[in-house]
C-alpha cells in the first residue's frame, strides 16, 4: 500500500470518545456507534471552536499497541478544547511524523482494509496518536474520501 510521510504540527480534536479494543470486532462496533451518534445528532454543529469541515477519528491513549485497549475520539479539529459541550472529549494531538495513507475503494470497507494492512505491516509506530481525516462529500457515504495518519519514529 502506498504512503507518503508528513510532519504535522500539534492540533486539538473535540468529539465523542469510547475506550475500545480491536479484538473480536469490538472497535468496529464501538466506532460505528460513535459515527451514528455524531452524524445523526449533527454534533459537529455544536462545536463553536470547530476548524474546517472534515471529521477526525483519533486513536490515542494506547495501553500498549494496537492489540490492547485505546481511546477513539470521533469529532472535529478545533481551535480550542477549553469549553466543550456536555459529553464531548477534547485532546491535544502532539506534533509528530506520520505515514499518510490515501486509500481507494468503497467506504467503510476501505478503512477496515487499510487498518488491517497497517496492523500487519512492520511499521515503527509510536502509539501516541493516530488518526483518520474524512472529507464528507455529496457523492454518498460509500464514496467518503479519507486519509489515514499513523505516527512513526
Amino acid at each position: 500500500m502506498n504512503y507518503e510521510t508528513a510532519n504535522m504540527p500539534m492540533f486539538y480534536v473535540a468529539g465523542l470518545a469510547v475506550r475500545t479494543i480491536n479484538k473480536d470486532g469490538q472497535s468496529a462496533q464501538d466506532i460505528g456507534s460513535l459515527w451514528q451518534q455524531f452524524t445523526e445528532g449533527n454534533l459537529a454543529d455544536k462545536l463553536e471552536d470547530k476548524e474546517g469541515s472534515e471529521l477526525y477519528c483519533v486513536y490515542t491513549d494506547y495501553e500498549s499497541d494496537h492489540n490492547d485497549y485505546y481511546t477513539a475520539i470521533l469529532g472535529c479539529k478545533a481551535t480550542s478544547i477549553e469549553y466543550l459541550p456536555k459529553g464531548f472529549t477534547g485532546k491535544a494531538i502532539p506534533a509528530a511524523k506520520y505515514r499518510v495513507y490515501d486509500p481507494k475503494g468503497i467506504f467503510p470497507e476501505s478503512i477496515g482494509a487499510t487498518w488491517k494492512h497497517i496492523w500487519q505491516d512492520d511499521i515503527n509506530r509510536t502509539y501516541t496518536a493516530d488518526f483518520d481525516v474524512y472529507n464528507l462529500n455529496d457523492k454518498g457515504f460509500e464514496h467518503t474520501e479519507f486519509k489515514v495518519y499513523v505516527a512513526v519514529n
